[in-house]
């Protein structure tokens, strides 16, 4: 049987707002997250992603109180991420609302963190994060070719401010592994811009794991969802802008999709 694409809605939480930049900068205000994610759950999205998008590069945990505020006003899967870093950070958010937890920079940091957290809590509670960009100055495992110009795609740790060195590709099969029962996959190139996903890097990483994977950064429109589902592998489509400032609603997002033949679960 064929499984449905999900739609997911995502707030990017900073000091208690959610905010939106282009290329993980520049951010600007977007709203309240509470009032935001009852607006989406009511108007029938999926799933909802919740990123404290600052708490590992200030060293801090997630803001629990929130979380707890969002998840009372919601009633659809809840993924939490930002500064989780412990088993104990995990089943705080899991306790104040959460249905799974995303990590990120703590995976990159302690891989074993991954099975450690399937272990205790079920690989369909964890989802691994990966902020990606290309990069030109140094060859990578799999490289690419566009314009004449060689490139690979490297993981990017501390909200997109610190490259790993790490190939996206070989991290995507590791997390596999180590017992990830999802990929969240972000592209910093396109992040922002509203051009649409990253096709080729969505792709590189589809291709290479048999674990779901969710699309994120570029979407502008309601035809970059149906492009992304019509030319990749990608399990679930997420998006900010195109939400936050009412460029679509969730529901012409689903009709469309459905009058293009992409099967998608009904508002």
């Amino acid at each position: 049987m064929a499984v449905a694409k999900r739609i997911i809605p995502c707030l990017d939480v900073n000091k208690g707002r959610v905010v939106k930049g282009i290329n993980f900068k520049e951010l600007k205000d977007a709203g309240d997250p509470v009032k935001l994610a009852k607006q989406y759950s009511d108007e029938g999205a999926d799933e909802l992603i919740f990123l404290d998008i600052t708490a590992a590069e200030e060293h801090r945990k997630t803001m629990k109180d929130i979380v707890k505020n969002v998840a009372s006003v919601i009633n659809i899967p809840f993924t939490v991420g930002g500064g989780i870093k412990t088993l104990e950070d995990a089943r705080d958010m899991l306790l104040s609302g959460a249905d799974r937890v995303s990590i990120n920079t703590a995976a990159v940091v302690n891989p074993e963190l991954i099975r450690e957290l399937m272990n205790i809590f079920g690989k369909q509670c964890i989802v691994v994060a990966m902020d990606v960009k290309r990069t030109f100055d140094k060859k990578g495992k799999h490289m690419f070719s566009k314009d004449g110009k060689d490139y690979w795609f490297e993981i990017q740790i501390f909200g997109g401010k610190k490259p790993t060195g790490i190939d996206a590709i070989e991290w995507a099969k590791k997390v596999e592994k180590l017992g990830a029962g999802e990929i969240l996959l972000t592209s910093i190139d396109t992040d922002g811009t509203e051009n649409g996903y990253d096709i080729e890097l969505t792709n590189a990483i589809c291709s290479k794991i048999n674990i779901p994977v969710i699309a994120s950064g570029g979407c502008g429109s309601v035809d970059d969802i149906l492009k992304v589902y019509k030319n990749t592998q990608a399990d679930a489509a997420l998006a900010a802008s195109l939400f936050h400032f009412n460029k679509a609603k969730l529901r012409e997002v689903k009709r469309y999709l459905t009058l293009n033949e992409i099967l998608v679960r009904p508002p």
